[in-house]
C-alpha cells in the first residue's frame, strides 16, 4: 500500500519565491537614485512631470517602487504634487532660493568655524588633496569612486551634529540641485575654485573668523549667480562651483 502523499514540500516540490521587504526596499532606491539623477542632469528639468507609468516601463518595473519614489521625492522638496494633478520637478522660484542659501550661510559659515577649530590634520591634508584633484576632471572621476564634495566635508567636520543633520539630511539633494544651477557657468566654476583655496587656506591657519567670513561670502555670491541665471540653463552636472 502507498503512503499517503505528504502535505510537506519535498526538494523535488518547487517554491514559488516572493519578494522580500528588502528586496523591494532595494528596488525603490535604485529606483528613487536613478531618477534623482535625471532631475540633476535636467533630464528631467525644473517643471517636468513625473508620469509613473513611464517611468515604470523606462526602468522595466512595476509602478509601485517608481510611486514610492515620487513621495521620497516628494519629501525632500525636489517634486511637488498639487491637488488633482500630476507629480512635478519643482520650478524655479527666487524667493525660495533666497531663502534657503541665506540659512544655508549662517549654518555653513559657522560650520566652517567649528571646523577650523575641530579638523585633524590628517583631515586637512585629505581636503587639499582632493581639492585639487577636482581641478582636474579626470582625478576627480577616481576619487574613491564617489563624488568629492568640498561643502558636505566641511560640514561634517564641525562635529555638530545638528548642523550635520540639517545640511547633509534630506535638506541636501535640494542644497546640491541648486548649487548645480550656480555651478554651470565656467566663469562660476573657476571664481568657485579659487574661493575654496582661500577657505582650505583659512582652516589650514586655524582661523575661524577668516574662515567663517569667507565661507558666508563664497556662499552668498553663489546664491546671487543662481538668481541670476534660467535654470534651463543649468544641465552641467558639476557640483564643485558653490
Amino acid at each position: 500500500m502507498q503512503p499517503p502523499p505528504s502535505a510537506t514540500p519535498t526538494l523535488a516540490t518547487p517554491i514559488l519565491a516572493t519578494p522580500s521587504l528588502s528586496d523591494t526596499a532595494t528596488r525603490g532606491d535604485g529606483v528613487f537614485e536613478r531618477i534623482l539623477d535625471m532631475i540633476y542632469r535636467c533630464e528631467l528639468p525644473p517643471g517636468a512631470v513625473l508620469n509613473e507609468s513611464v517611468l515604470a516601463a523606462r526602468f522595466g518595473l512595476s509602478r509601485g517602487p517608481v510611486r514610492e519614489a515620487v513621495r521620497r521625492l516628494q519629501g525632500i522638496q525636489l517634486v511637488t504634487r498639487e491637488p488633482f494633478t500630476r507629480a512635478r520637478v519643482i520650478t524655479f522660484d527666487p524667493a525660495a532660493v533666497r531663502d534657503l542659501f541665506e540659512m544655508r550661510e549662517a549654518l555653513e559659515g559657522y560650520a566652517c568655524r567649528l571646523a577650523a577649530e575641530r579638523m585633524t590634520d590628517q583631515e586637512l591634508d585629505a581636503l587639499a588633496a582632493d581639492l585639487e584633484a577636482q581641478a582636474d576632471k579626470a582625478a576627480a572621476a577616481a576619487l574613491d569612486g564617489t563624488p568629492f564634495d568640498f561643502h558636505e566635508r566641511i560640514v561634517r567636520a564641525s562635529r555638530n551634529g545638528r548642523i550635520v543633520k540639517t545640511l547633509c539630511g534630506d535638506l541636501y539633494h535640494l542644497l546640491r540641485m541648486y548649487r548645480r544651477w550656480s555651478g554651470a557657468a565656467v566663469t562660476r566654476k573657476s571664481e568657485a575654485l579659487t574661493e575654496h583655496r582661500q577657505i582650505y587656506r583659512a582652516l589650514r591657519n586655524r582661523d575661524g573668523e577668516l574662515s567663517e567670513s569667507l565661507m558666508r561670502s563664497h556662499i552668498a555670491r553663489a546664491a546671487a549667480n543662481v538668481i541670476s541665471r534660467a535654470p534651463a540653463e543649468a544641465g552641467d552636472t558639476d557640483t564643485s562651483a558653490a
